[in-house]
């Protein structure tokens, strides 16, 4: 029989389950071939199962298999709340920069953060918002998108963490401004589809120190002035722009670098789609442990990883499986149940992750 993936609340008792169930710490819930009923949908919910496979029937339709795991979240209701909230709060921030780039109002802390508070009350966990972030990845490259990203991140990021509430608040809003200088940068390089040019790129370099001009005079946590200066600074000293090493970087700096990062990459621009998160950890695991804090990395990169268990995923032969199990040696490269098979990736060099579907 054909097997299809559902999310958790289409399932329903009297469907055949296709693979094995496990919860994010790899624990066999529901094992391949179980009935399910009332009792079991009720531990997938309670276990945040998203979507699980069950054995197709003879009344499911092409469209239904065919639908991607995204397109499946997108139509829940829970998604579209998230979403509207999620837009609602993207007009206030781009609203509070356009105010305070004109002069006519000082920022409202209290405010900008309660619509960030707003969002992340929308989500049951990190893990869970990075899903329903990765279901909104086609907006456009807009200032004050990624800004909101990236704050959200942070926030999220603040609690792997540990930090204090307060330093937590404090991180959330130097994310949220941390780009604001981009504003007082041509539109049209800003938007510019093509690569741009060596001397639209050094421009586009100002937005750091044009950012910390538009911050330093506001009433706010020197933090947040030193992440909208500092966030491309790099601890081997190759950032902008005072080339800055490790030991003269703002902590926080650190921190919303990677999230900067994150957010940039695996969102889609003008002049490439967004990139596969896993390559963005090889990335990360390649090249970062010079360019980043290695402390705030490691931890990063083994929470992101362990946030898309369970998810589908597009091999580069084209096959499709579920991520199963994390490799801490090889954070990018997880074991895949393709079918009844397992395929590590940690051995598998000549395979990769093409995308999360």
């Amino acid at each position: 029989m054909e097997a299809i993936r559902i999310r958790t609340d289409q399932a329903e008792s009297g469907m055949v389950v296709a693979t094995d169930v496990y919860t994010p710490n790899n624990q066999l819930i529901i094992p391949k071939g179980t009935k399910l009923d009332e009792r079991m949908i009720t531990r997938l919910r309670f276990y945040n199962i998203y979507g699980l496979f069950v054995y197709k029937s003879d009344s499911e339709t092409e469209e239904q298999k065919d639908e991607s795991y995204i397109e499946m979240l997108r139509s829940t209701v829970e998604f579209k709340k998230f979403n509207r909230t999620y837009v609602e709060t993207v007009n206030n921030v781009e609203d509070s920069f356009n105010q305070v780039i004109n002069g006519s109002s000082e920022f409202d802390v209290d405010t900008l953060l309660a619509d960030t508070d707003r969002i992340l009350r929308e989500g049951r966990n990190g893990a869970h918002i990075f899903e329903m972030l990765h279901g909104i990845r086609d907006y456009d490259d807009l200032t004050f998108v990624h800004s909101l990203n990236v704050s959200l991140i942070c926030s999220i990021f603040a609690g792997w963490l540990k930090l204090s509430k307060e330093d937590s608040r404090v991180l959330a809003m130097a994310g949220l401004l941390h780009d604001i200088g981009k504003m007082l940068v041509p539109k049209e390089i800003i938007t510019k589809a093509d690569k741009l040019s060596g001397d639209e790129y050094e421009i586009i370099k100002t937005h750091s120190i044009k950012g910390y001009q538009v911050l330093k005079d506001q009433p706010i946590d020197i933090r947040v002035k030193y992440a909208a200066l500092m966030h491309h600074e790099r601890c081997d000293g190759s950032g902008y722009p005072n080339g800055f090493k490790a030991n003269q970087i703002e902590e926080f700096s650190k921190i919303i670098a990677i999230a900067d990062v994150y957010d940039a990459m695996t969102s889609n621009r003008r002049y490439r789609k967004a990139i596969c998160p896993f390559d963005v950890v090889e990335n990360f695991e390649r090249d970062g442990f010079l360019k980043y804090d290695p402390g705030y990395l490691m931890v990063f990169m083994e929470r992101i990883v362990n946030s898309y268990m369970h998810n589908i995923v597009r091999l580069s032969d084209g096959r499709e499986g579920e991520v199963i199990m994390i490799n801490k040696l090889a954070l990018s490269r997880p074991v895949i149940r393709v079918g009844s098979k397992f395929v590590d990736l940690s051995k598998e060099h000549s395979l990769s992750i093409d995308a999360i579907i």
